[in-house]
């Protein structure tokens, strides 16, 4: 069923936030804290397809105890900005590619397939009630967490033939308060993220869940993320807990990061930031690259700059590797010249501040 054929209702809600109380999350949002005054929801069953599209006030979700998606983890998501441009307009980057990955992701976990034209609808929609929620700060956005369920009340192991897909929006401000900073990400080398053949290149819950531990391992070691290896020979990198990663190779112009796997998320972040490279003329390479090329590369200078990248915190630079018995890297140093002028281009593409000559934006508000 496409858009054309499934019209949203909208039922505004009766009690919301004043400008004043907007205005004062909207000052200090964190991400992920707040959220807006509304949500999309969008049914699915077996027999009808995509059905009774809706606007409403947000809320809490009812679930029978025996929804599939509480016993077998049914269960995927997405996550997508949108930007205020200068002129006050409402833009988002490149939907169409979340709307896929959403799809891929769904057809991995047996849920149904969304439309991608009902999800860019869906983000159109949220906007058009919830547009003041839309900061005009300095790399403020409202961050769009699109995420479909099954939610069929049965215990057999098997596809629900109900589920449902929500958007909610939370306001999020600028991921580094204080400017953007390197990190220090520890080497987790007793976990895998995602097993051969599982569920790491979907976006659903479990793969997260399953960082968790080794995450928390990370800050017991003073790392702010954990970097996890290929699961069948343990000596690739594969990606962050929920980021993808790169290498800069400064005295031959090269971007390097891991060749998708079938173990790897697919991030839009990291497809955009290869195609920027190739605009500048750096030579870019996808492939399998071990961790002690990391290390032998750092310690020589060959490697000159480590990044990671996502929807939240766009670039994040990498300034120290830690694992049990070594270090490489210096977190007292600045952020590279490559990483910083590559997430530059991306915001400033993002938030109009530069022609959109890929065709990636599209408008919520208009």
């Amino acid at each position: 069923m496409s858009q054309s054929s499934l019209s949203f209702d909208v039922t505004r809600s009766a009690n919301p936030r004043s400008a004043d109380e907007r205005a004062k999350i909207l000052e200090k949002p964190g991400f992920g804290l707040y959220f807006t005054d509304h949500m999309v929801a969008v049914r699915w069953d077996k027999d009808t397809g995509w059905h009774d599209a809706a606007v409403t006030p947000y809320g809490p979700i009812a679930l029978d105890p025996a929804a599939a998606v509480l016993h077998y983890g049914q269960e995927i998501f997405e996550g997508i900005k949108a930007y205020r441009h200068a002129d006050g307009s409402i833009w988002t980057f490149r939907p169409e590619a979340n709307g896929a990955r959403l799809q891929r992701s769904a057809r991995r976990l047996a849920l149904p397939e969304l439309p991608v034209d009902i999800f860019v609808e869906s983000l159109k929609q949220i906007t058009a009630v919830d547009k003041d929620w839309v900061s005009d700060a300095d790399e403020a956005s409202l961050y769009f967490r699109p995420f479909m369920i099954g939610d069929e009340a049965f215990l057999g192991v098997r596809g629900a033939h109900k589920a449902s897909f929500y958007v909610i929006a939370s306001p999020a401000g600028p991921y580094f308060a204080k400017g953007v900073a390197p990190v220090a990400i520890w080497l987790s080398t007793d976990y895998a993220r995602a097993a051969k053949g599982g569920t790491g290149a979907a976006k659903c819950g479990g793969n997260y869940a399953a960082s968790l531990l080794p995450q928390q391992q990370a800050q017991a070691q003073g790392c702010s993320q954990v970097l996890f290896l290929d699961p069948v020979e343990g000596k690739y990198l594969e990606e962050l807990g929920g980021m993808n990663v790169f290498l800069v190779y400064g005295k031959t112009n090269t971007l390097v990061t891991p060749a998708l796997s079938g173990s790897i998320l697919e991030g839009i972040t990291r497809e955009s930031l290869l195609q920027l490279a190739r605009d500048r003329g750096m030579t870019v390479e996808e492939r399998k690259v071990t961790i002690d090329e990391w290390k032998q590369g750092v310690s020589s200078g060959e490697i000159t700059e480590v990044f990671a990248c996502g929807t939240a915190a766009v670039i994040t630079p990498i300034g120290q590797l830690k694992g049990e018995g070594f270090s490489v890297g210096d977190l007292s140093a600045p952020a590279g010249e490559v990483t910083m002028s590559l997430r530059k281009e991306l915001t400033d593409i993002q938030y109009g501040r530069q022609p959109d000559r890929h065709g990636w934006l599209v408008r919520l508000d208009g």
